[in-house]
């Protein structure tokens, strides 16, 4: 087993020195949670510019899928390189073809779909709002609280994960109504009269919402993430996206899946949302799409997407042929053999940090499906108060100790490493999280 070697405590004087030059020219917007300075990257390890080791477990927020420089993903993109680097979406070139294609073929959604090529996740979703609004006439959506689609102005009507998101940018686009996410480990609706959190909250919105507040026909679509990201990692129970699909279907409304951060195999299968067996009408896509070259793509049912004129949405950089071969390389990877390493993989970690439950009673819930797994810390079992302060230092901890983590949620630390990550790596990721826990557990409980 290889080991976490930091040879300089960080920041190092190298990192040290980026980062002044950092803090002079770029945005003050950008969140940083730790000086992590990188230099290069192989599979899930990481350097820094002082020569520091870290195992991977953020992934650059799930996007290299294929790990850090994957030979092939470099390989497929030198070659296209020679040949051409760029023709706008005004043209036509065969790689948005072929990679519009395998988005077909493993689309979620048994109708073929038409695909429109972005540039991240937020564009994704633009496309999907407008799309939505175009093809059905309607102005009204439904989002959920806690949920993370972007910040671009339309979708960052939808986001609702931390209020400094929104924070002197409103108004947004009007026309978006929250409901309560379903958690299961914070129930909103701590009795419902039928069913648990999923059929609460899918009868709030027929019975309470469209009754009360906001006619069903004027309601364009629901935007929903698979399992929430940004909000904690929260997987819902497992009757809500069946009965959220009968709602759509019932109101002629149309689901839009966020999968930005849930698909492309993250969660042992193509879509998190094939996990309970539901077909949305438009799927967004962009993170480990294409291994960390910038790509988004929003796929549609064709009888949705044939709706749209030319000219009605567009841009330049969509398909873009490095995105693109790298996206199909991506795919072919994921096929033979890295979506089931995350299934299985997942399925390791999930019971390793079952027992790391058990003898922490700082950890209130470990949950995930496949290699998108969130750990919540509580101050206190019973009460589930949010232990924000200890997690934001078993994070700290970690990146001290070779270990990249990222938190999320209230109080909540997400693992979501490349998929390709070995086993060997995993255990010793996981050796460094729970030194990481029982230091900062002993700190807190002694004052």
């Amino acid at each position: 087993m290889s080991s976490a070697r930091i040879i300089i405590p960080p920041p190092g004087p190298k990192a040290r020195a980026l980062l002044e030059r950092d803090a002079r020219v770029l945005s003050p917007s950008y969140a940083r949670d730790y000086p992590f300075a990188m230099e290069r990257g192989r599979g899930a390890e990481v350097w820094d510019v002082d020569g520091n080791r870290y195992i991977d477990f953020a992934a650059g927020i799930a996007v290299n899928a294929t790990g850090h420089s994957h030979p092939e993903i470099v390989k497929a993109i030198q070659a296209q390189v020679e040949k051409f680097i760029h023709i706008s979406s005004d043209y036509y070139h065969e790689l948005m073809v072929r990679v519009a294609e395998r988005i077909d073929e493993i689309a979620p959604m048994r109708e073929d779909v038409t695909v429109f090529l972005a540039n991240s996740g937020t564009e994704s979703v633009e496309a999907a709002i407008k799309l939505a609004r175009y093809a059905t006439g309607r102005r009204q959506f439904i989002g959920f609280l806690g949920a993370f689609h972007g910040r671009s102005m339309g979708s960052l009507s939808f986001t609702a994960s931390k209020a400094r998101q929104q924070e002197r940018f409103f108004p947004t686009m009007p026309g978006v109504w929250h409901v309560p996410y379903p958690d299961p480990y914070h129930p909103v609706f701590p009795n419902p009269a039928n069913g648990d959190q999923g059929d609460a909250v899918v009868n709030y919105i027929e019975q309470e919402l469209f009754s009360e507040a906001l006619p069903p026909d004027e309601v364009a679509a629901i935007l929903v993430e698979p399992i929430q990201g940004e909000g904690g990692y929260i997987v819902p129970p497992s009757n809500f996206f069946p009965r959220l699909r009968e709602l759509c279907t019932k109101y002629g409304i149309l689901l839009i899946a966020d999968e930005v951060q849930s698909g492309v195999g993250r969660t042992g299968k193509w879509w998190a949302i094939e996990h309970w067996n539901v077909e949305p009408d438009i799927v967004c896509i962009a993170k480990g799409i294409a291994s960390g070259v910038p790509m988004g793509a929003m796929a549609a049912r064709k009888s949705l997407g044939a709706k749209w004129k030319p000219g009605a949405h567009g841009n330049t950089y969509g398909g873009n042929p490095i995105a693109a071969v790298s996206a199909l390389t991506t795919i072919e990877l994921v096929e033979k053999g890295l979506m089931q390493n995350a299934a299985t993989t997942g399925a390791y970690i999930l019971d390793a940090l079952a027992e790391m439950h058990a003898r922490h009673p700082s950890i209130g819930q470990t949950r995930g499906i496949g290699l998108m797994i969130g750990v919540e810390f509580v101050k206190d079992r019973a009460t589930k108060e949010a232990a924000k302060e200890m997690r934001d230092q078993i994070v700290h901890r970690c990146f001290e100790r070779g270990l990249l983590t990222l938190g999320c949620g209230r109080s909540t630390i997400r693992f979501m490493p490349p998929l390709m990550i070995p086993r060997e790596l995993v255990e010793e990721g996981l050796e460094i999280f729970e030194s990481a826990v029982t230091e900062t557990e002993k700190q807190f409980v002694s004052g």
